[in-house]
């Protein structure tokens, strides 16, 4: 009788305690490798478990919609700003209050209205054949409409959202009219049909079939991290102007998470100095917390200047750049 009344309420509790253990859901449009170690070191640290749920962006915001209420998603975590502004503009986030994202995360590098925050930096920029330029001959985005660059320019296609956001950034900066003038100068100037990703078109000027390009500085770091002779060099665009291009990866909690305290947490912790170390060294990135430093393969291409404008600018004036590129003949 006296087992019956000591272990079976012991029993009960401890299944309760299970049945309570603490977690965040998570849709994420980063790839599994890359994010699930930083998930891994988080659970390890507060004991809160993550169930993930990896997809592209599209389907993941139409996922949202469709689930609205009863969606189980706490967090949503994608690239470029362009889709972290599309997820709040379609009502996909919430607000959120944190100073501890307000102190890691600086403010040009998060929504203004704080429903997502940059959790990692990606700097679009230039890069060049050694062997057919010189650094010297080398300035800004908008110089690559400089007739001089006629036939050496190489470009990723303009369906890419990377492009997209950095065409609404040149909009931001000149306005359409100018910025259609420098766009339709790129396209005079392609030396080949435009690439599907950033390795082919960093491949392409390695082999000489153009002299000059934009790609995102990760995708050059994957490449050098494996052969380091790669003869293609980086160049900082805009360095005696506003700035180069930056862009985000980043996280908002989801507008009808079920634990918005765990979701909270989770992206603060994502913004911590031990977890942007983490970002650091999976994918050549560039860290949002200034307190931390950059791999030491991506440190050793020297420091820039980034653009301060706001990177919310490449979501709201995204349509505006897809209108602008396909009038240039920009595909």
């Amino acid at each position: 009788m006296v087992s019956r009344f000591v272990f079976v309420p012991l029993f009960a509790a401890l299944v309760a305690g299970f049945a309570q253990a603490e977690s965040v859901t998570v849709y994420s449009a980063r790839n599994e490798q890359l994010i699930k170690p930083l998930f891994d070191a988080f659970t390890k640290e507060t004991g809160i478990d993550i169930k993930l749920l990896t997809d592209k962006e599209g389907p993941l915001m139409e996922r949202l919609k469709a689930e609205g209420r009863n969606s189980p998603a706490d967090v949503l975590i994608t690239v470029d700003a362009g889709n972290l502004w599309q997820a709040a503009n379609l009502g996909l986030l919430q607000p959120t209050r944190s100073t501890v994202l307000d102190a890691n995360v600086p403010a040009h590098l998060r929504d203004p209205q704080g429903q997502w925050f940059g959790l990692s930096q990606r700097v679009r920029t230039l890069f060049y054949n050694p062997t057919l330029v010189k650094p010297g001959e080398l300035s800004t985005y908008e110089d690559l409409a400089n007739p001089k660059w006629k036939g050496k320019l190489c470009l990723r296609t303009s369906k890419k959202v990377y492009n997209q956001s950095l065409v609404a950034m040149l909009i931001a900066q000149h306005g359409e009219a100018k910025t259609e003038q420098i766009v339709r100068g790129w396209v005079a100037n392609l030396a080949t049909d435009v690439f599907a990703d950033d390795t082919k078109m960093l491949e392409a000027i390695a082999a000489g079939q153009c002299a000059v390009g934009v790609a995102n500085s990760y995708y050059y770091g994957r490449i050098v991290d494996k052969k380091a002779d790669f003869p293609v060099r980086i160049f900082w665009a805009n360095q005696g102007a506003e700035g180069v291009h930056v862009n985000v990866s980043g996280a908002g909690v989801a507008k009808f998470a079920k634990n918005q305290k765990g979701a909270v947490r989770l992206i603060e912790w994502l913004s911590s100095d031990k977890a942007q170390n983490l970002y650091a060294t999976k994918d050549f990135e560039y860290p949002v917390n200034p307190k931390v430093k950059p791999d030491g393969l991506v440190a050793g291409w020297g420091s820039f200047k980034p653009n301060p404008i706001n990177v919310s600018k490449a979501g709201e004036l995204q349509a505006k750049a897809t209108q602008l590129m396909d009038r240039a003949g920009y595909k």
